[in-house]
């Protein structure tokens, strides 16, 4: 089954254990980051008297896997969206994608990749949680498959509606995500993009995609056409010119006549 995280932003204290189990899962250097980088990828962030934590959202159909060219980028069964640097071109169409502006870049390296959150898919694999979940003291984090995790969202909020929002981020949000948010205030007010669509963004992608066959085919008619008019005229204008090299050849070896037999005649 498809697998997710819920976390409750009423619950977190901000300990940050989720960021450093992620360095130690990671093998990440040290890093005083503001925001998600090539060395830190979740961030905890205080907004006001809540505190939220940023990561790859592992969009249900994410479209930094749709705009990839190679496939570097790609989402699997379980939940997670996976990287793969070896066919990454670094073409970083997916850091423009990203409804969420997630992927990082190393900028610094000489063979830089993208960087992010890939859900500790090992782990998930033989059944453990992600480091992340694994290490949150207080269960602000919570790993499981994604439609229990709905559910106990949906329980917490009927059950304690003082203390919730009516709202579960990720549930809907472009397309929906693996990532789910519970908050006390509007969503907006601790950080999240607001305006978001609930159609998968592959589909607008695709939407554009789908009719270059006609753009193709009615481009390629009249660049064609385009095409033969202009080498129609090439060739006229290239023949008209060899005319008029062949009619020059002419007029002079007639005048070369013209100058001989008159020679001869001046001699007679």
């Amino acid at each position: 089954m498809r697998k997710g995280m819920l976390i409750d932003t009423t619950i977190c204290v901000g300990c940050q254990a989720c960021e450093e189990a992620c360095r130690e899962k990671n093998s990440l250097p040290e890093c005083n980051q503001s925001d998600l980088s090539a060395c830190k990828f979740t961030k905890v962030f205080e907004r006001g008297e809540y505190y939220v934590r940023k990561m790859c959202m592992h969009c249900l159909e994410p479209a930094c896997a749709s705009v990839c060219p190679v496939g570097a980028l790609r989402k699997l069964e379980e939940g997670p969206v996976v990287y793969d640097e070896d066919k990454c071109i670094g073409c970083r169409y997916c850091m423009q994608a990203c409804p969420f502006q997630i992927p990082t870049y190393e900028w610094s390296k000489a063979l830089p990749r993208v960087r992010k959150c890939w859900f500790c898919y090992d782990r998930v694999l033989v059944g453990e949680q992600p480091a992340c979940a694994a290490e949150c003291p207080t269960g602000a984090t919570l790993f499981g498959n994604r439609e229990d995790l709905l559910a106990e969202a949906r329980r917490r909020i009927v059950e304690s509606p003082d203390q919730y929002q009516k709202h579960i981020f990720g549930e809907r949000e472009v397309g929906g995500t693996s990532m789910l948010y519970l908050a006390a205030v509007p969503f907006e007010q601790i950080g999240f993009k607001s305006g978001l669509i609930e159609k998968p963004l592959p589909l607008l992608t695709w939407a554009v995609l789908s009719k270059l066959p006609d753009f193709v085919l009615v481009g390629g008619t009249l660049l064609g056409g385009v095409a033969w008019i202009i080498n129609r005229r090439m060739t006229l204008e290239e023949e008209r010119i060899q005319q008029a090299k062949l009619g020059g050849n002419r007029d002079a070896k007639s005048r070369n006549t013209l100058s001989r037999l008159l020679g001869r005649l001046g001699k007679d």
